[in-house]
């Protein structure tokens, strides 16, 4: 019996080996045929992790950026096992990618792991399912739908302004907070009751399963893990047992729970033909699903709905949460901007704007782009082709043999890193002082900025394409009902050094306490008479 029980791992582990090997020789043989490498770009410091490490060391943005010093704004670059990379600023390049979706398509590097965790959302499909699921979501995020959940923004925001005044109490006239811990506490609740009706209750510092179990998704502290990252181009790795995947799958299955009782719930009211049934974004959905008019064959699956609240959560809360915190950081470094931002949300006499107020009142208006634009919190973003393709360029540049080019040709499964911080950030476009926070700028744009696929404001943050973040008004109006009651209440400082404060990007770029490595950003706020 023991024998047999070792011949059969034996066995398993040759075929493990085997099926590596295949797998590293079919990514040798792919770097070795690519035309990629006619390209120039930095050179390989790793037979292995090819430029991976150096990119992971520091913020990626940085390194990103002294690479387009040196080569430009197209050239490739080494991933795993030394395979090239295309790497674009080239605005007309990006456009051809980025809306050229029959061709060009997230990787499963891409959306393996977080579909894992967040099942068939909208961020993690393509093509057809892709396609049906945004017809079908779109009035959702409608500008009539967001201006019936701004008193729910508003609502949390001053909630949080509350919570603020009682630690300001606390601590005799003024207090030390966490801005990253508290806007995600307050876009948590937000999310829940504009996204799906769900109480989370994390102003109030209760706990529910739902926020336990996306906890977990978001440790505090997130490093570098080298089996889940191998399995991505190895995917008989992902057998392997893990502590990680563990809690993923358990967090999963919560999530799973609860979504199916509140699609179940929603689905009841619905033919009831209850017409008090929430505005918010599930209901909708469902709504939207159920029409009469919809033929069966477009509407979408229990599974389908079920993957869109995880999706909501993340895109609604963690994103949010990031730049809110971040702005905070801006405003900090910045107290002339923070002044006359408030100076501007006194002048109006209410606690509770419509969103037509909030979208007119024009510094923060350009406070909050600024903010997407300095600080976006998806820092890049990842196509890979399914067939041959030739990404046309606007600007020309040199080859290894010192040919000028205009295009880039790639091969099937050839993938391109679209760098949107240093997109945003780009002199080119943004001026000398591109990495300044300087709103002012946005009272006097240059045209150059509308050559940047986006849908909002010339900026790379929300992307362009079919693809583009079907949420970002939702985005934007939740930020800017956060700016308003926090920043006529209070004046914000960093309670730390600027330089202790850094950034580490897992699936958001958020700000990094450098002294604990962990995700916190320390802010005094002091209540302003």
């Amino acid at each position: 019996m023991a024998s047999s029980v070792r011949s059969f791992g034996l066995a398993f582990a040759a075929l493990a080996v085997c099926y590596a090997a295949s797998k590293i020789s079919q990514l040798l043989w792919h770097k070795f045929t690519t035309p990629l490498r006619n390209l120039r770009g930095p050179k390989n410091p790793s037979v292995v992790w090819g430029n991976f490490k150096e990119v992971n060391h520091e913020d990626d943005s940085v390194v990103y950026e002294r690479w387009i010093k040196e080569y430009g704004k197209t050239f490739r670059f080494h991933e795993f096992l030394g395979r090239y990379r295309l790497f674009t600023i080239d605005t007309r390049a990006i456009g051809h990618v980025l809306n050229n979706t029959q061709t060009w398509i997230k990787p499963d590097i891409f959306r393996r792991g977080p579909a894992a965790a967040f099942g068939e959302g909208i961020l993690f499909t393509e093509g057809e399912q892709h396609r049906r699921q945004r017809k079908i979501m779109g009035p959702a995020f409608a500008t009539p739908q967001l201006s019936a959940l701004n008193s729910i923004f508003l609502e949390k925001s001053a909630e949080l302004r509350d919570v603020w005044n009682s630690k300001v109490a606390e601590g005799h006239g003024s207090a030390q907070v966490d801005t990253v811990t508290w806007m995600a506490k307050t876009t948590m609740d937000i999310i829940g009751l504009a996204g799906f009706g769900y109480h989370f209750n994390s102003l109030k510092e209760e706990s529910t399963p739902l926020a336990e179990a996306l906890a977990k998704l978001f440790p505090s502290t997130q490093g570098f893990r080298v089996l889940p990252f191998l399995a991505n181009f190895i995917p008989a790795l992902r057998w392997i047992p893990n502590e990680r995947e563990r809690i993923t799958i358990e967090a999963r299955g919560v999530m799973n729970q609860i979504g199916l009782e509140l699609i179940r719930e929603s689905r009841r009211a619905i033919q009831a033909g209850d017409s008090s049934t929430g505005r918010d974004l599930l209901a909708l959905l469902m709504r939207a699903n159920m029409d009469k008019d919809v033929p069966p064959h477009l509407r979408l699956s229990d599974e389908e709905l079920l993957g869109q609240i995880p999706t909501f959560l993340v895109a609604g809360h963690e994103t949010t949460a990031t730049s809110a915190s971040w702005c905070c950081y801006a405003l900090s470094l910045n107290p002339d901007v923070q002044t006359k931002l408030r100076e501007e949300l006194r002048g109006v006499h209410t606690e509770e704007p419509s969103m037509d107020q909030l979208n007119g009142l024009p510094y923060l208006d350009a406070v909050v782009r600024e903010t997407m634009r300095l600080y976006a919190v998806v820092s890049w973003t990842l196509r890979e082709a399914v067939v041959d393709d030739v990404i046309p360029l606007d600007t020309p540049i040199l080859d290894c043999s010192g040919r000028m080019i205009q295009e880039v040709r790639v091969k099937k499964g050839d993938t391109v890193l679209i760098p949107i911080l240093p997109l945003n950030r780009a002199d080119e476009i943004w001026g000398y002082d591109s990495h300044q926070f300087r709103p002012e700028r946005w009272f006097a744009m240059a045209e150059k900025s509308s050559s940047i696929p986006g849908v909002y404001s010339g900026l790379a943050t929300f992307i362009s394409g079919p693809h583009s973040c079907i949420g970002w008004r939702f985005a934007v109006l939740e930020l800017k009902a956060i700016l308003f009651h926090l920043v006529r209440e209070f004046k914000v400082d960093l309670a730390v050094p600027a330089e202790q404060i850094g950034s580490r990007s897992f699936l958001v770029m958020r700000p990094l306490l450098k002294s604990n490595n962990k995700y916190e950003l320390p802010i005094n706020i002091t209540p302003v008479a």
